[in-house]
């Protein structure tokens, strides 16, 4: 079974958290930005690059990071050394919009259209998929203080 890093974006206006969905394929769930490190790469500069990519936003900040942990993706039989990020967007973000990732992980040629939307961290819960979850209790207690 073969192993990948996979580094993730928490990113934060305030206390709302962005979130995700693949408005084409539902069934991908609620997730957040990530993908998998290249060879080589830092894990910060992974969850940098990831958050770009798939957002569009250029305006981020890395603040701190959150921690590691390990999922079994048995959809593709592998698993995942999973690196968490906190990042910040320093001005008023847009409620909602769309954007499409160019430079999949997966090496295919397809174009992945992400629709990004905000939930309050506190309030809500974000119903994540496939733990990526993991550690927004780490999250919550940093917007807390």
């Amino acid at each position: 079974m073969i192993t990948k890093q996979k580094a993730f974006a928490y990113i934060t206006y305030q206390n709302k958290l962005l979130v995700f969905i693949h408005p084409h394929a539902p069934e991908a769930g609620i997730q957040v930005p990530a993908g998998t490190v290249k060879d080589g790469e830092d894990t910060a500069v992974a969850a940098m690059r990831e958050a770009k990519e798939e957002t569009g936003l250029t305006n981020l900040t890395m603040q701190s990071f959150l921690g590691e942990a390990t999922f079994h993706d048995h959809t593709k039989d592998e698993i995942h050394h999973r690196f968490f990020y906190h990042l910040t967007v320093d001005t008023p973000p847009r409620a909602r919009w769309q954007n499409s990732e160019t430079d999949p992980s997966d090496g295919s040629e397809a174009s992945y259209l992400f629709e990004f939307y905000w939930v309050d961290i506190h309030n809500e819960d974000s119903n994540l998929i496939a733990d990526h979850d993991a550690f927004l209790p780490q999250l919550k207690a940093i917007l807390l203080k």
